[in-house]
């Protein structure tokens, strides 16, 4: 899970990361309808809403589908597994701290007085 480590971050506000300036990348992954529904009770959906609606990916339901439907499952396909964030700031909440996202991969290393 990524959330902020930083000992100045005020406790219970380190999670989740706000993303700030990102550059997305659609991917092409196959559709897989029973990994999709595999993988809904795993996410965070209320943090997985709200970043896909700030990214403009997508508008997804307030609640996850208890039962869903191949249209639900193939815009949860889209936005877990075929958007990527290239470039990004992930920013916290609790304390400013930035951590970059560059070609893909977040920097989650705290210099040592931040530790």
């Amino acid at each position: 899970m990524l959330q902020c480590h930083a000992k100045s971050c005020p406790q219970g506000q380190s999670y989740p990361l706000a993303i700030r300036n990102a550059e997305l990348e659609q991917l092409d992954a196959e559709f897989n309808a029973d990994f999709v529904t595999r993988l809904m009770p795993k996410l965070d959906w209320a943090v997985l809403r709200k970043t896909a609606f700030e990214l403009g990916v997508a508008e997804l339901p307030a609640e996850i589908p208890t039962e869903p439907t191949q249209a639900d499952l193939q815009l949860i396909h889209k936005v877990a597994l075929e958007t990527r964030i290239k470039e990004a700031d992930m920013v916290c909440n609790g304390c400013g701290h930035v951590y970059p996202i560059k070609d893909g991969v977040p920097n989650m290393l705290l210099q040592d007085h931040e530790i």
